[in-house]
């Protein structure tokens, strides 16, 4: 891949802008800003050209929930090292922009992550948006891979400190029955974007989160209240509210592709969007790692406890997009958009990421036409893929 120019125009690819197709026009970057789509004849002079062999350009993939990467799991590294070495190894496969995760652990591993979080951005790591915590404030009942000799209630010292993280995004996953309406709104008041995961919560108690301002439901299906016949639960509150935004783990094993079919004509409001919940073993040839002390391996793209308990994914954005044109059915354009411009609105950013539109961040990705990555640029710059 070329062009490491501040002005250049990449062209002899259809452009996907997030709303619409383009064909013959060619995208125009300066600065690491999109500048907009001009006549691939017209380009201006001074801008460097980038000839591309057919495919699509598209959005950068915006992924809300990255527990590791690259051989690497934040828990067991919560370092501004090991956030870069999981940003590059999810860059290569199309993810411009991230949320490190770190699930729950000893404080001294929570906090740890939020000072490695800060430390990175601080250091350049382009593609680091802030940070997703993911409990410990969850519940026993839906613990999943979540190690119950950590999980807590949230306290008032708790509660003070992650108002006070100095970072610019800050998505908590809590359950609402342990953390109170009033607690939620305070960090909500604060800018923390809080979501609804691991929880056992009723349709009532769910509701009362939203009310507070929850914004946002973890990996919806997996680790929460089932929807019922008399007790509609979390999945029937992230169904029926039209404020909540689901993020959902798009790789056969998470989800079956006829529920996802179904909760995608049932939900109403906004739209579901992509994550991949990566653990250590994304984007390497790593088949095992520890989790607070316990063995999680990859066998046939499925990551387990020794107990069969799923503990997270072995998914890249890309996967998660094919999963859903191919065995969803829904189009590529929507598949796109739920990887880019989905997350970008649930976490408030769309006005600098997951369009390529003017004035919007060069976060790019090169697509073959079978889906393959051909190239990728994080704020106008290359990446080695």
């Amino acid at each position: 891949m070329t062009a490491a120019s501040s002005r250049f125009a990449l062209l002899g690819a259809d452009v996907f802008d997030g709303r619409a197709r383009h064909r013959d026009q060619a995208l125009m970057v300066e600065d690491g800003q999109i500048l907009g789509l001009s006549p691939a004849r017209d380009i201006p002079s001074g801008f460097a050209t980038v000839a591309l062999d057919g495919g699509l350009i598209t959005a950068g993939f915006i992924d809300l929930q990255v527990n590791g990467g690259g051989g690497v799991q934040l828990n067991a590294k919560p370092t501004a090292e090991a956030i870069r070495t999981i940003a590059a190894a999810h860059a290569r496969h199309g993810t411009t922009a991230l949320l490190p995760t770190v699930i729950t652990d000893e404080p001294v591993v929570t906090y740890g992550a939020v000072t490695a979080a800060r430390q990175a951005i601080d250091e350049g790591v382009s593609a680091c948006l802030g940070l997703h915590m993911e409990g410990p404030f969850l519940s026993p009942e839906r613990k999943g891979a979540h190690d119950p000799a950590h999980l807590r209630s949230l306290n008032e010292g708790e509660l003070l400190r992650l108002t006070r993280t100095g970072l610019p995004h800050l998505l908590l996953t809590v359950a609402p029955e342990i953390v109170a309406p009033e607690q939620i709104a305070t960090l909500v008041a604060t800018g923390v974007t809080v979501s609804i995961g691991h929880s056992n919560a009723s349709y009532d108690e769910a509701m009362a989160a939203v009310a507070a301002g929850a914004r946002c439901v973890t990996h919806l299906f997996n680790a929460m209240s089932p929807l019922t016949s008399r007790e509609p639960g979390v999945v029937g509150a992230a169904l029926a509210s039209e404020q909540l935004w689901c993020g959902i783990i798009a790789d056969g094993h998470h989800v079956h592709p006829v529920t996802l079919a179904a909760a995608m004509r049932a939900k109403r409001g906004l739209p579901f969007f992509l994550v991949s919940d990566a653990m250590a073993t994304a984007g390497s040839e790593k088949n095992s790692f520890q989790l607070n002390g316990r063995k999680v391996t990859r066998k046939d793209g499925r990551l387990t406890l020794e107990d069969g308990t799923l503990a997270g994914s072995d998914l890249v954005m890309l996967q998660a997009v094919r999963f859903m044109v191919e065995k969803v059915g829904v189009a590529l354009e929507e598949a796109l958009r739920m990887a880019s411009l989905y997350p970008a609105m649930a976490l408030g950013i769309s006005t600098r990421y997951g369009r390529l539109m003017p004035g919007r961040r060069a976060d790019i990705v090169h697509l073959g036409h079978d889906l393959d990555v051909r190239g990728v640029w994080i704020d106008g710059e290359p990446v080695a893929t």
